[in-house]
């Protein structure tokens, strides 16, 4: 039996098509533009930055590793090897929870500070010429509430898988 469909799964007009393309461009190509800007400018990547502008932004310059790897978007193991990369440079202390012998946390060092205090020109000047720039005359509180709407969907929801089409049969 065949269901209607419904306003899920109407196809896209023209415009929402070119929205929905333009942001999954996006998703991928800043990325690795502010990576590649970041690393050639002081030698941190995008991933190292927003580790150290999290930590910074946390109480007691301090957050616990899942917590870290929830707000960077990284897995609980990206997150570690990339700790742990830190870590060696002296950009951060890592050491059990105070509240759960399980639990790690990762806490910025005054050379940690220093280093995001070096790289905030680069990814400034990153993020104003490839995106803010771009946005010119677009209302940004309304831009930034739509994006934020899906950017901070729940993490832990996969998506339904859609019904696969069945293939057509062939007149011999």
């Amino acid at each position: 039996m065949e269901r209607a469909p419904n306003a899920r799964t109407t196809p896209l007009d023209r415009d929402e098509e070119a929205a929905w393309r333009a942001i999954a461009r996006a998703v991928l190509v800043v990325p690795k533009t502010l990576d590649a800007d970041l690393l050639a400018g002081c030698g941190l990547s995008v991933a190292e930055y927003i580790a150290l502008v999290l930590l910074s932004e946390a109480p007691g310059n301090s957050m616990r590793m899942h917590e870290l790897a929830e707000q960077s978007t990284l897995t609980a193991s990206g997150v570690t090897r990339l700790i742990e990369r830190m870590e060696r440079q002296g950009l951060v202390e890592r050491e059990q929870a105070a509240t759960d012998a399980r639990g790690m946390t990762a806490t910025l060092t005054e050379a940690g500070l220093q280093r995001l205090r070096e790289a905030y020109p680069y990814a400034l000047a990153s993020v104003r010429t490839n995106v803010i720039d771009h946005l010119d005359g677009l209302d940004l509180a309304a831009f930034a509430e739509a994006v934020g709407k899906f950017a901070t969907a729940e993490t832990g929801r996969h998506p339904r898988r859609l019904a696969r089409r069945q293939p057509t049969r062939q007149k011999a």
